[in-house]
């Protein structure tokens, strides 16, 4: 038996996914959570093979939990169901080690057998959905490019300044990690800014995290 958890903030959801999924010999459902924190504790409780997660809860929402159920031992196979109203949640969601995406609306037998599929260890893709992930996959890629793009007229170490911008550092701070003084820190952040076409560091901060420099997609 294929055992499955439901997690979504709306019961009636829940309900109705149990419904659907009760209809095969080989599911049961094993549980249900309404929050991302009850969804951790819920898959240390009931061990299922498959998590079915909304993204958009109170509380902890799916991304977290998310994250942490995929660092458990053995973590079971998380799918995400979404209506799409972010796509950047689920780019985020997959980055944090999901195993799919379904649209909320797919049909009863499609939804049974692409359960089965992600037990089995594959990645399920809901075909629109899919469409949807590329389109914004390939958004998010341009304006990488773009903002890279504008990084290319940079010293490699006004490049080292600006990482440290966009992780919020101060003056002394990178001026303690990369072996300056502060003055000279504060020098190249200023021709930084102007060589970039920014009024303050905040702008460049935002750059090098749009650039892919800093943060969870970090380049390299």
């Amino acid at each position: 038996m294929i055992r499955v958890l439901l997690v979504d903030d709306d019961r009636m959801v829940c309900a109705q996914l149990r419904t659907i999924l009760s209809a095969a010999d080989d599911l049961v459902v094993v549980g249900e959570a309404y929050d991302g924190a009850e969804a951790v504790e819920s898959v240390v409780r009931h061990r299922p093979h498959v998590v079915l997660m909304d993204l958009h809860m109170p509380g902890v929402d799916g991304i977290a939990a998310i994250g942490h159920i995929t660092r458990f031992p053995a973590p079971p196979k998380v799918v995400v169901l979404t209506t799409f109203d972010r796509d950047g949640y689920v780019l985020r969601a997959m980055s944090m080690g999901a195993s799919g995406f379904l649209l909320k609306d797919t049909p009863p037998e499609d939804l049974i057998g692409l359960v089965r599929v992600a037990a089995d260890g594959h990645t399920v893709l809901s075909p629109a959905a899919t469409r949807r992930l590329l389109a914004a996959s390939a958004g998010r890629d341009a304006a990488r490019e773009q903002a890279a793009s504008r990084l290319r007229e940079l010293t490699e170490r006004e490049t080292e300044v600006l990482v440290c911008l966009g992780e919020g550092l101060s003056n002394a701070q990178i001026a303690r990690r990369l072996h300056l003084s502060e003055a000279t820190i504060k020098s190249y952040v200023s021709r930084m800014l102007v060589k970039l076409g920014f009024s303050n560091r905040t702008q460049a901060g935002l750059l090098a995290s749009e650039a892919g420099l800093t943060g969870p997609e970090r380049i390299g």
